[in-house]
């Protein structure tokens, strides 16, 4: 009957959130509720999973600066904050805007339904009593959360005295936050076992993940070359994509750098990661959606499988010869899946982690193939998520300046330590003299060689002399656009000497302005730019 007003009312979805959560409820969770989805892979989703904002988990061995890159972004510490060289946070602290400044313990987080956190519960008191929610009143915070984790250490003992599955509880974060950013420190770069563990835990989120280098400040340009590439060297074997990773190299924190050689590298860097990490409010229906898809896919399959070894169990005798046996040929069953159904291999759940989990399930419980609840799940994915598509692109039209504001963030937005301010193009825009008019004498002698008629050349007479720059025809033709200021289709001496400043601006590895900055403009020519 649902299915029948759904294809029937096209605006039966508010907004995205509201979408998916209705189609979760009444397409989803049936299927995954059949087939005990919730026992093998995810706890269901609930309210708050799709209503939270965009959320941010940092990952990494301990001292690496994952409490004060925290500190950094919001520019302000927060209740539960330790800092130190030795193994401080020891504990999950979800880092959340709150009219006031506290900390909610974890077994009273986990039963609040406006927070994303209710599943955790069945990580038990070990965890429970590691997990923390720190609230505070923060611009940042007003549209992302930030999870702190303790910090990776190496050694089997360590990992033991946890007394909770550490690897697990990150990947159920991982299925739900919006970005997940790697820590390492470039003075100690050894990956640790339990850390190799949860890089391949987090395997299937390889596009939520960034890696920062931190603390690059403290060693020479040559050593951090050497750290580079045995960081990404170590990362391509863990993570075992034919895809890089993105790395971003930096200091992290609002001190002065100690090597100040790659200033600037640290800069740019510092900005890609910022713009990053700025347009999560934005993009967070669209990976909302994005999960959905991926969980639904996951749903379909499991219900494959489970539904293949019902079948294949005897009705009476040899159950449990039967069962180890099913489980021993699991890969046989997922080729058999595969073929039958066209599914694609990695849509697959990991192999021994299934046989593992099977082992203490009892198969004649299991469900028999429904295909009405198949059919609502592919329904949801042909039809449902085409329209809600459309709805994410539509909200995203309708509030596209939804970026993180504050903290860290507005350092760099404006003003002369904004990212790039008085550097390539912006060169001279405080001076009141014309900037290009320091090397104007040497521009003057190039352009008098080219025979100028009533104190123009021509294009073909500046082309010529242009292309000496071995830049591409499409950058040089920008370059002339934004030269010729009058449009007549020749430059005068001082277009020709913009046309040169700006060939060197190109030529030192900086963009060109997609229109002529005003102290650019030629002094002769700025009566005529201000009445056109």
């Amino acid at each position: 009957m649902f299915r029948k007003n759904l294809k029937k009312d096209p605006e039966l979805f508010q907004n995205v959130s509201d979408g998916l959560r209705r189609l979760y409820r009444t397409k989803l969770f049936p299927l995954e509720d059949t087939y005990r989805f919730h026992d093998f892979h995810s706890p269901a989703l609930e309210d708050a999973d799709f209503d939270n904002k965009p959320m941010v988990l940092l990952v990494g061995q301990y001292s690496t600066g994952k409490t004060t890159f925290i500190r950094h972004l919001m520019e302000q510490d927060f209740p539960g904050m330790r800092i130190g060289p030795e193994p401080t946070t020891d504990s999950f602290i979800a880092v959340m805007h709150g009219d006031q400044e506290g900390v909610i313990p974890g077994n009273a987080l986990v039963v609040d339904p406006k927070k994303p956190f209710r599943k955790l519960n069945a990580f038990g008191n070990a965890f429970l009593n590691r997990f923390m929610c720190a609230q505070m009143p923060n611009p940042v915070l007003e549209s992302i959360s930030i999870v702190d984790t303790p910090g990776i250490l190496s050694g089997e003992k360590q990992r033991i005295s946890r007394g909770y599955d550490f690897a697990a509880v990150l990947e159920w974060f991982a299925e739900r936050v919006d970005r997940i950013i790697l820590l390492f420190d470039a003075h100690k770069l050894d990956i640790s076992d339990e850390f190799s563990e949860v890089i391949r835990a987090l395997k299937n989120h390889e596009d939520k993940m960034r890696v920062v280098l931190n603390k690059a400040d403290q060693i020479s340009t040559q050593q951090l070359m050497r750290v580079y590439g045995a960081l990404m060297w170590s990362l391509g074997k863990i993570i075992n994509t034919p895809e890089v990773v993105r790395v971003y190299i930096g200091s992290f924190w609002a001190q002065p750098l100690l090597v100040p050689d790659n200033r600037k590298l640290f800069e740019a860097e510092e900005q890609d990661l910022f713009l990053d990490i700025q347009s999560l409010p934005r993009n967070a229906a669209l990976r909302k959606l994005n999960d959905l898809i991926k969980r639904a896919r996951l749903a379909k399959v499991h219900a494959y499988i489970i539904s293949c070894l019902k079948k294949e169990m005897p009705s009476v005798f040899g159950k449990d010869s039967k069962k180890k046996e099913l489980i021993a040929n699991l890969g046989e069953i997922y080729h058999k899946i595969e073929k039958e159904h066209q599914i694609s291999p990695g849509d697959f759940p990991n192999l021994a982690k299934m046989q593992e989990l099977l082992n203490g399930q009892d198969f004649s419980k299991f469900a028999a193939l429904k295909p009405k609840l198949l059919e609502s799940v592919e329904d949801m994915l042909a039809n449902d998520i085409a329209r809600l598509m459309a709805l994410v692109r539509q909200e995203e039209a309708s509030m596209p300046t939804q970026i993180v504001k504050g903290g860290a963030f507005e350092g760099t937005m404006t003003g002369p330590f904004g990212h790039g301010y008085g550097e390539g193009a912006g060169e001279g825009i405080d001076e009141l003299e014309w900037v290009v008019g320091r090397d104007k004498p040497t521009y003057d002698e190039i352009f008098y060689t080219l025979s100028p008629i009533n104190g123009k050349v021509s294009g073909a007479a500046a082309k010529k002399e242009m292309l000496k720059s071995k830049l591409p025809n499409t950058v040089l033709g920008k370059i002339w656009k934004l030269a010729d200021v009058d449009k007549d289709g020749l430059l005068d001496d001082e277009e020709f000497a913009l046309a040169n400043h700006l060939i060197k601006v190109k030529l030192e590895g900086h963009e060109l302005p997609p229109t002529l900055p005003d102290h650019l403009v030629p002094p002769s020519k700025r009566g005529t730019t201000l009445q056109a």
